[in-house]
């Protein structure tokens, strides 16, 4: 017995794809979507950090910085590759947040980038390399991530 394969676009939080199998006759997939009208993935208008997470000290103290501000409840962290890759639940809920705050560890600036290159403007960077912050030189200390969270709590509060 041979089986089909449909594919169909499942919309959800991430946007992922679904595999529906069927044995037998093609059966047409059922349209799972609410609107062709862009809807906020999460269900409401978060405040979003998106650190580079790069591989160098700088990228780590972004990143545990983004989870300090988010253990917080100033924000709620994000996958910045999610934007890279263009993942239809993770731009839609970015496209419909109310603040977002991009945190960059080196003058390279790639987290600014990836979002300025997927059509987003307007945001709050943090550059750590403006608070003295210097890649390869700054080891991520509770000191540094304390440090960089000051700086970027009142980005997103305002």
């Amino acid at each position: 017995m041979k089986s089909k394969v449909n594919r169909r676009q499942f919309i959800g939080a991430a946007g992922a794809l679904a595999v529906t199998v069927t044995k037998g006759a093609e059966q047409p997939p059922k349209d799972t979507r609410a609107s062709a009208a862009p809807v906020c993935a999460c269900g409401a208008a978060p405040k979003l950090i998106f650190p580079c997470s790069g591989s160098a000290d700088v990228g780590a103290i972004a990143d545990q910085t983004a989870r300090k501000l988010m253990t917080e409840g100033v924000g709620r962290m994000f996958c910045l590759a999610g934007i890279g890759g263009r993942v239809p639940g993770i731009v839609e809920t970015t496209k419909c947040a109310s603040k977002v705050l991009v945190i960059d560890g080196c003058p390279l600036e790639c987290a600014r980038k990836t979002l300025e290159v997927a059509g987003f403007s307007g945001f709050a960077h943090l550059k750590l390399h403006d608070l003295g912050m210097e890649k390869g030189k700054t080891p991520p200390t509770t000191e540094a991530i304390a440090k960089a969270a000051d700086a970027g709590r009142p980005m997103l509060k305002s």
